[in-house]
């Protein structure tokens, strides 16, 4: 980026812990997971509102849209897909690159309850044979839990690794009803449909809300 953004941060409660929440008035930079705490309740008993704390001032669209984003994939992840997404603005979305095509096709294509592995992963990306590549994309993730790495899982069934903490993945899959330890499967995941048509689709994609 040529300009420098004015940053503005939230911080909002969730069943794991304090999530901060950072952007500018373009959009969303990040997302992160503070202290890496694992839930001692089970997905379904932890429907606390994520209420917000901290900050000072007017907050930015892109914050609001995103605390609103997590609030319902916490308590009610059925509204999800009628919420907007905020626009992403954090540096690494704003020039072309492997690492970028794979979190946008995340995000896009891998939804609530679904899976996909890391070759599948790096398919949808264009690379087929990029799979250590997409793991790699996955450790740069500014925005976890919107852009879910956590859905990105070993072929063999292994979980794999989680910025936040195995224990973390596990307990985001299971609250997407998702058993850990599941294999991704390229026949059978209710995502199957969306990955067949965006590899045969070569068209360029941009971050959402994107100018």
């Amino acid at each position: 980026m040529d300009e420098t953004c004015e940053m503005k941060y939230k911080v909002v409660d969730s069943p794991l812990g304090k999530l901060e929440i950072s952007g500018c008035e373009r959009g969303l930079h990040g997302i992160k997971l503070h202290g890496g705490k694992t839930p001692d309740t089970g997905p379904a008993e932890a429907a606390a509102p994520a209420e917000q704390l901290g900050g000072s001032g007017a907050v930015l669209e892109p914050l609001l849209q995103c605390a609103a984003w997590l609030d319902a994939y916490f308590r009610e992840p059925a509204v999800l897909e009628g919420l907007p997404v905020p626009a992403l603005h954090h540096p690494i979305f704003q020039k072309e690159s492997f690492t970028r095509q794979v979190l946008w096709k995340l995000l896009t294509l891998v939804k609530f309850g679904e899976t996909v592995s890391y070759q599948q992963l790096a398919a949808l990306a264009g690379n087929p044979r990029a799979a250590r590549a997409v793991g790699g994309a996955m450790r740069s993730n500014p925005i976890p839990i919107l852009i879910p790495c956590h859905r990105v899982v070993c072929s063999s069934g292994a979980m794999g690794n989680y910025s936040g903490g195995v224990g973390v993945k596990e307990w985001l899959l299971a609250h997407e009803g998702r058993p850990a330890g599941k294999a991704a499967r390229g026949g059978g995941s209710r995502a199957t449909g969306s990955w067949r048509g965006a590899l045969g689709s070569t068209a360029s994609s941009q971050p959402a809300g994107r100018d």
